[in-house]
């Protein structure tokens, strides 16, 4: 029988370092990692001095599995003090707690959680086409003119209208079973 899947975190502000190092121990003496919901957790009962309950509301876990996440953080900091390791901040099962957008002409989508800044451009290609992301994307689509493109198969040349936020290699033909292309890859090859 397979562990329950862990429910993702929710982070409220990401860390503004990656890590810390020692100073004067010797080069080499390991790393330990600490991922993102460890460090929240020292961030909201040590540092913004909520009690575990208070901490586990934000986090949107349980109070049990806040206390075991708070228990292994302090454990990992115990250990890179003592032992002289680096700390690592990263990973995890989490999502940031900020809003989400996506391009509108690479079509990413990415979360800003940095609120107190402006989102000037898309992270991916620096467009400054950004809409909000709420999940209607045929809405925010629906005047792109990269829709008209067609996906074909390179076999029998059965075509396709172009989804899109999808790609065409996920499509199969229904003729013949072949992954679909972008018309315009097609007649490059």
């Amino acid at each position: 029988m397979s562990p329950r899947p862990k429910r993702l975190r929710k982070i409220s502000k990401p860390p503004i370092v990656s890590g810390f190092k020692p100073y004067g121990g010797k080069p080499g003496m390991g790393e330990i990692l600490l991922h993102f919901e460890e460090y929240e957790t020292i961030r909201l009962c040590d540092h913004e001095n909520m009690n575990q309950h208070q901490a586990a509301v934000a986090m949107d876990v349980s109070r049990p599995t806040l206390t075991r996440i708070y228990s292994r953080a302090r454990q990992k900091i115990a250990s890179a003090l003592t032992e002289g390791k680096q700390l690592v901040i990263e990973g995890g099962k989490i999502y940031f707690d900020s809003d989400w957008y996506i391009c509108g002409n690479c079509g990413c989508y990415f979360n800003h959680p940095e609120k107190e800044k402006p989102l000037e451009k898309c992270p991916l290609c620096g467009s400054r086409d950004i809409k909000n992301y709420d999940n209607n994307i045929e809405e925010i689509y629906e005047d792109n003119p990269r829709c008209n493109d067609m996906c074909i198969c390179p076999k029998c040349g059965y075509e396709k209208v172009h989804q899109f936020g999808s790609p065409c290699r996920s499509e199969i033909c229904p003729q013949c079973n072949e992954h679909l292309i972008r018309k315009n890859q097609f007649n490059v090859i």
